[in-house]
């Protein structure tokens, strides 16, 4: 039996040795790469890890002790070590483990994320809390060098620094985000990872202040005060200690023996200490760690060649960011942003070829649309590509800074509806509801490819505010043409199909409707592309209203707030029969991982959901004609 096989709760690993650590360690990686080789999911940033959640696990007696991971994503190696190492075969799949801390799942696991930036805040509650209640236990945050750089963790870092509380942040340091990190606080930690001469000195005092007769912890705060004079002697303090708190390391990550240390030193002193780790993403796999990036979220890859399973069709990322770049082409006053996603949301090449008019500002969404705003103001005209469930982030900047004041932002909402594995924290569902509410925005969704490339050429001669939402995954298929863009009218939607039944569907909809009424017979089951969710083409509705037996409104979003709704609210004004007009949408819950497909099946925004709201569950589809 592996190493690994007997690892059931941390317990099991707190009796190793050091060089069956390094054999678990290997086993693990091993065994990382079999699994998502399979079902995708994060591989470069667990594979990173290893040693470090070895460590954590073997000082913090953990479930009393409460390890909060920052993000999340890279917890596979900590749930293969808390008792779920026999389910991590499903993980991300219906019904298995999730890719992210999931409380219901484990007691190991302490809060529930998937964004960054939350940990710091979320561990200073739990440590505040413990001590009101006089607890005794230790409070650990484990957040990335990109995370702990978001608008959050610096709140939180500065509230820490004033008051005080006794918590361990593990700054685990691997120069990534999902793209490489970027900013000042980036350049400061790689400041620190490149002096030597105190890494050097430091541990020469230390050994020196170890063979002092001295007991206790007090003999920490000593080699603090040396330490901290040494930083000042040398260097400028970090950012952490000017902020007041310690700052110690950074040590090698991979090194379980070296880390364990820092651990335990840090939970013998009673105030806030950041534990720096430095660390390799992809470690152990060499595709991975060569290409971090592509390997951060992964589909299904074949792990001995790297080569990763593909569809023939591009993906809406990918046409988006090759259109974008013929606009750039054609229009000096084009700039593409984003929020540390630059390859996921398909702006690789257009960072190469145009690298003064690209913007990835890092884990900030809301300072990424406030600048859009000011670069809008001054001329330009900002593509932001961000995915639906980050700018929830960034909700009253898109209010308060760019429609309140009507600036010509391109909102490119990739990653809208059901996203699949990744899960609650993820799916884009919740976007049509908060911002068709908002005055002054045109929100468009394309039904394929070439309709995106229009509707981001029409968003160039919008003069406000535009939002254009389109899916996760491949396209439909549809050609594409880079030459010749059409103007969309806005606010007109499209009947693509007549019928006595009529479907009004929107972006990702129109597909399935599409294929449903083929299934029967011609003027039977009609389909509309309404193309806009704002300004709604009202005319097309009410015409619609009036002539069809049925009305069906089909939309890859949640029901409540939904365009479904304001259908319903438009026809109730014009005095028209409501009562014939069906939703198809979401239902009010958070979309748990599986399958996009699996998903849509059960939360009814798929075919079946649509020719049920046609022809009712028990109707004899066979007699239609």
């Amino acid at each position: 039996m592996s190493l690994l096989e007997g690892i059931k709760s941390p317990s099991d690993i707190r009796s190793l040795d050091y060089r069956e650590l390094e054999e678990l360690s290997r086993e693990i990686r091993e065994r990382l790469i079999d699994v998502v080789s399979r079902t995708g999911g994060h591989l470069a940033s667990n594979l990173g890890v290893v040693e470090l959640t070895i460590a954590l696990h073997r000082v913090f007696d953990t479930p009393k002790d409460k390890v909060v991971w920052d993000v999340s994503h890279q917890v596979y190696v900590h749930k293969m070590l808390t008792g779920r190492m026999g389910s991590i075969d499903t993980i991300r799949q219906l019904n298995g483990l999730s890719g992210f801390a999931w409380p219901p799942e484990s007691e190991y696991d302490v809060f529930a994320a998937g964004h960054a930036g939350t940990a710091i805040s979320a561990a200073m509650g739990i440590a505040e809390a413990r001590d009101k209640k006089k607890e005794d236990f230790e409070v650990v945050a484990v957040v990335g060098d990109a995370s702990i750089t978001t608008g959050m963790s610096l709140e939180a870092l500065n509230h820490l620094g004033s008051l005080g509380t006794k918590i361990i942040i593990v700054l685990n340091d691997n120069k990534w985000s999902i793209s490489p990190r970027v900013g000042g606080i980036a350049r400061h930690l790689s400041r620190i990872r490149s002096i030597p001469t105190y890494q050097r000195l430091k541990e020469e005092i230390k050994r020196e202040i170890a063979e002092l007769p001295l007991f206790g912890g007090g003999i920490f705060n000593v080699v603090d005060r040396v330490k901290e004079t040494l930083k000042y002697l040398i260097m400028e303090g970090s950012i952490f200690e000017q902020m007041g708190l310690l700052h110690w390391g950074p040590v090698d990550g991979h090194d379980i023996r070296a880390v364990e240390e820092l651990l335990r030193n840090a939970k013998e002193v009673d105030r806030p200490v950041v534990v720096h780790v430095l660390t390799e993403k992809g470690k152990g796999y060499k595709f991975a760690s060569e290409n971090p990036e592509q390997f951060h979220g992964v589909g299904p890859f074949d792990k001995t060649t790297g080569s990763l399973k593909k569809s023939g069709a591009y993906s809406y990322s990918q046409v988006f960011g090759m259109t974008v770049e013929k606009l750039a082409e054609r229009d000096n006053r084009v700039v593409a942003m984003t929020a540390g996603m630059r390859e996921g949301a398909g702006l690789f090449e257009f960072s190469k070829r145009f690298p003064d008019r690209f913007y990835d500002v890092g884990i900030a969404e809301q300072h990424l649309l406030t600048f859009a705003a000011g670069m809008a103001l001054n001329g330009m005209r900002p593509f932001v590509a961000i995915y639906s469930t980050f700018l929830q982030r960034a909700y009253d900047q898109f209010i308060h800074d760019i429609c309140l004041q009507g600036l010509p932002v391109v909102l490119c909402v990739d990653r809208a509806g059901i996203v699949g594995s990744d899960g609650a924290t993820h799916q884009g569902v919740f976007d049509i509801a908060y911002l068709r509410v908002v005055p002054n925005v045109t929100i468009m969704a394309p039904k394929d490819e070439r309709e995106l490339q229009n509707m981001l050429f029409t968003a160039l001669e919008i003069d406000g505010p535009v939002v254009i939402r389109y899916p996760r995954g491949s396209g439909v298929g549809v050609e594409l043409n880079f030459d010749d863009f059409q103007k969309v009218e806005i606010g007109k939607g499209e009947t693509l199909k007549e019928g006595r039944k009529l479907i009004l569907a929107f972006g990702s909809m129109v597909l399935p409707s599409m294929r449903v009424a083929d299934r029967y017979p011609a003027g039977f089951v009609g389909v509309v592309n309404m193309r806009f969710i704002k300004p709604l083409d009202g005319k097309l509705i009410l015409d619609v209203v009036k002539r069809a037996e049925e009305v069906i409104v089909a939309e890859e979003g949640v029901r409540m707030g939904g365009v479904g709704e304001e259908v319903v609210e438009l026809v109730n004004e014009e005095g028209l029969d409501s009562r014939k007009i069906k939703i198809v949408a979401l239902p009010d819950v958070f979309v748990p991982h599986g399958s996009q497909g699996e998903l849509r099946k059960i939360y009814g925004v798929d075919e079946h959901a649509l020719e049920e709201a046609l022809f009712g569950k028990d109707s004899n589809r066979q007699a239609v004609g």
